[in-house]
């Protein structure tokens, strides 16, 4: 009882202080105006934002605060979110009830003055014009002080008791009214967190820019070139026939989280797809939907592709090019194709979130051939798209895994229309819930999977047996020239990966996606995944996603000897709890047929993973094997040896780091490590260290960029390389890794930091300039 009233005692004492803080700053400089920022002062000639302050936001302030989980919801991915400032309330509540209003920057709210009645509090002055004010009044400008005034440590492991850099930990999201009490009891936690001082010549320019109150320019208007290539596909998907209309609900649907480009023109600029209440050649009136099959509210609605405004981030970036053979593929699938379009499909929920209801009308080879060609792109939606933080849809996958495709005439025939029309009260999806859903809705979704794969199985059974056995050259190979045909999923924690080819020689699990799987784990975890739902929503997703992959899993094993598919299935899920797995344990119920396939060896599991590297040989880039490197060779041998690494040394080192190998010229060669983190099944959401096994763990240098969330950094000259390697090798303690750190890292405290940040971020621009984004270092580790 004491302590409670101690703890109120104390609340009221700060809160008080907050108050009074605040009533001094009011006589002193006037009452906050919330849209002071919603017209700026105009850019002065000596301090411009887009040339001076946002180059510095962008490399020493966006690699942090950006996305959902940018702490305090504090976007410094562009003016409008510097200006609308930050928020207590947190997007990934992992206890939330009642699902939260969105706060999504550009949708949810169009000036400063909303923000403020959403809760989001100002991180500049919007008090009096001054100088004096501006520094006063501003939490930006504050934190930068008290950095300046408490430097870290150079090259420290920070003590974890006054460091915490855990995803959840608690946050102070401070206002400026609450600053001084900040400041007394946070002394070393000013911006950057946890992280070493901008340079003098970055942080004056923020404070003069801070002083100036804050200067803004709207940009330059688009060349005329990329207003005609806007025009040219506004007209294309606004067109009035119900082909077309259809044609383009199911494009916006997949490429609502696409950042859209003209891959003919010159320059990074990018463009996403909204739904706007205004027709092509007006000014968009975007309808701001939660999900992007909500009904909008207005009798016809309009796709515009409305310009990119914020910095490009590798974890939300998502390339995909609009050109002239893309829309003839569009119109050769969509439109021209012999099939007719009787009338619109509803904006109910129950059917808007079912594609399969929705879209019934749309020819599955027409909807599969779509998705497949560029399939790497609906893959990555729900490993990095707007999620950011990946909790819930990604400890339901392995570490590292490969995924291919059945060819379109086969998946045609194996998802038969009529089959498909069959299965549609079981092909529900948990987002016809909306976002609240009930806590154990997902038990109703495990019943219309054990019904869909019965269905399936039996569908399979009768139209694949003897007299069609499954063969390799059933599986899509890109119609010999398209690299989405094989593609390789890494896992890193709570963040993913996915590229195109199948890397390595034996990945902990092997996806074959056909049609029906494709489109919902899409529906499930993009189009119908709402961040800001509740737990319900979450759980249902997460648990729904097991059956999926699982689904993907057996489609695989159906290529296997059918004796060998239990064991291998068995191994794959060591210890799982029955009740997880029991309507996909069964393997045999699932495909009873042999393959066809011939296999030589008592190993047929390796012997396949051999002929699928063969199959997928022609299509295959090279792009992140060691010899597409231009390290000399003689430096490789030490490379090659860690890619061998498996075990406990491999479990010490970091999921996702970078390797930048310096030449006696000075010239910087870029890798990426990733350690495959070995589990004995991954069917279950809880307990993740409970079924981890470490001494399975397997180790990759891949050539290049992979991963959005480095743990670490190493800088390594060419020479020292073999001793790496070996110090690597030895790895058995967290002392000995502190050790190689020491000699071959580069710590969050390091005072190289910044520079290797800037130079890994200009090397990734210049190796995929497309692909390309910001670096986050919110799981950069304090080891």
């Amino acid at each position: 009882m004491i302590r409670v009233l101690l703890a109120l005692m104390l609340a009221t004492f700060f809160v008080g202080c907050a108050t009074y803080y605040g009533y001094q700053l009011d006589q002193q400089y006037g009452r906050p105006d919330p849209a002071r920022y919603d017209h700026p002062p105009a850019a002065r000639g000596d301090i411009d934002f887009e040339r001076d302050v946002k180059p510095i936001l962008d490399s020493r302030c966006v690699v942090c605060h950006s996305c959902n989980d940018a702490p305090c919801q504090l976007k410094l991915t562009a003016y409008q979110g510097v200006t609308r400032g930050a928020s207590k309330d947190v997007v990934y509540d992992a206890a939330r009830l009642i699902a939260a209003e969105p706060t999504r920057l550009f949708m949810d709210a169009d000036n400063n003055v909303a923000w403020r009645n959403k809760g989001f509090y100002p991180v500049l002055n919007e008090r009096e014009q001054s100088a004096e004010a501006n520094r006063a009044g501003s939490v930006m400008y504050r934190m930068l002080a008290l950095k300046r005034a408490h430097p870290l440590p150079a090259d420290a492991v920070l003590p974890a008791e006054d460091f915490d850099f855990s995803l959840n930990r608690p946050l102070q999201c401070t206002n400026i009214e609450e600053m001084d009490s900040y400041e007394n009891k946070f002394p070393l936690w000013g911006m950057p967190y946890g992280m070493p001082a901008l340079s003098n010549s970055e942080n004056d320019t923020l404070m003069r820019w801070i002083e100036s109150g804050a200067p803004y320019s709207d940009p330059a208007p688009l060349p005329a070139d990329y207003q005609d290539h806007i025009a040219e596909w506004e007209r294309f998907l606004n067109g009035d026939s119900l082909k077309a209309r259809l044609m383009s609900r199911y494009l916006y649907e997949h490429w609502v989280i696409a950042h859209l480009y003209f891959d003919d023109l010159p320059g990074t600029e990018v463009f996403e797809i909204v739904r706007s209440a205004t027709p092509p050649g007006q000014p968009i009136k975007l309808i701001a939907s939660r999900r992007p099959y909500d009904d909008p509210g207005v009798a016809r609605v309009y796709y515009r592709l409305r310009h990119h405004q914020e910095t490009l981030l590798a974890k939300t970036h998502i390339p995909y090019a609009l050109n002239p053979s893309r829309m003839e593929k569009l119109k050769k699938w969509f439109l021209d194709a012999p099939y007719e379009v009787t009338s619109l499909p509803s904006y109910d929920v129950e059917q808007a979130s079912n594609p399969f209801v929705s879209f019934r009308q749309l020819p599955t080879d027409t909807r599969y051939r779509f998705m497949l060609d560029e399939a790497q792109f609906i893959l990555m939606g729900f490993m990095k798209g707007p999620v950011c933080r990946g909790d819930v849809a990604l400890n339901v996958i392995n570490d590292y895994f490969w995924i291919v495709f059945p060819a379109p005439v086969v998946e045609t025939r194996m998802s038969d229309a009529e089959m498909l029309a069959d299965s549609l009260s079981d092909l529900r999806l948990p987002a016809e819930n909306d976002s609240t859903a009930r806590l154990l809705s997902f038990r109703q979704y495990s019943d219309m999977e054990e019904n869909f794969l019965r269905n399936k199985s039996e569908f399979l059974n009768k139209n694949a047996g003897s007299h069609n056995p499954l063969q390799l050259k059933m599986l899509w190979d890109g119609d010999g020239t398209n690299p989405n045909a094989a593609l390789t999923g890494f896992r890193h924690f709570d963040s993913a990966s996915v590229v195109q080819g199948l890397i390595g020689d034996h990945p902990q699990t092997v996806l074959v996606i056909g049609y029906p799987l494709l489109e919902r784990i899409h529906y499930l975890l993009v189009s119908g995944f709402d961040v800001y739902g509740n737990v319900g929503h979450q759980l249902a997703t997460r648990l729904y996603m097991d059956f999926l992959r699982m689904e993907g899993e057996l489609n695989f094993l159906a290529f296997l000897p059918r004796a060998s598919r239990q064991k291998i299935h068995d191994y794959w899920y060591r210890d799982a709890d029955p009740s997880h797995i029991e309507q996909l344990s069964r393997v045999a119920a699932y495909y009873d047929q042999e393959t066809g396939i011939r296999f030589q060896t008592g190993d047929p599991l390796d012997e396949m993973y051999a002929m699928m590297k063969s199959y997928y040989a022609p299509i295959s880039t090279g792009r992140y094997e060691l010899a597409a490197s231009a390290l000399p060779a003689a430096a490789m041998e030490p490379l090659i040896q860690l890619s061998a690494l498996h075990g406990r040394p491999a479990s010490h080192m970091p999921e996702n780091a970078f390797l930048a190998v310096r030449d006696e010229n000075g010239r910087q060669y870029d890798f990426t490590l990733l350690r495959n983190s070995a589990y004995s099944n991954v069917a279950s959401m809880l307990d993740d260290l409970k079924r981890r096994l470490p001494d399975e763990d397997t180790f990759m240098v891949m050539n290049g960029f992979v991963g959005a969330y480095p743990n670490a950094f190493f800088l390594v000259d060419a020479a020292d390389l073999p001793q790496f390697a070996r110090s690597v090798g030895a790895l058995h303690s967290e002392a000995g890794y502190r050790a190689l750190l020491a000699r071959f890292g580069v710590r969050r405290t390091d005072r190289r930091f910044w520079s290797q940040s800037d130079a890994l971020n200009q090397a990734y621009r210049s190796w995929a300039p497309r692909e390309a984004g910001l670096f986050d270092y919110a799981r950069f580790e304090n080891r």
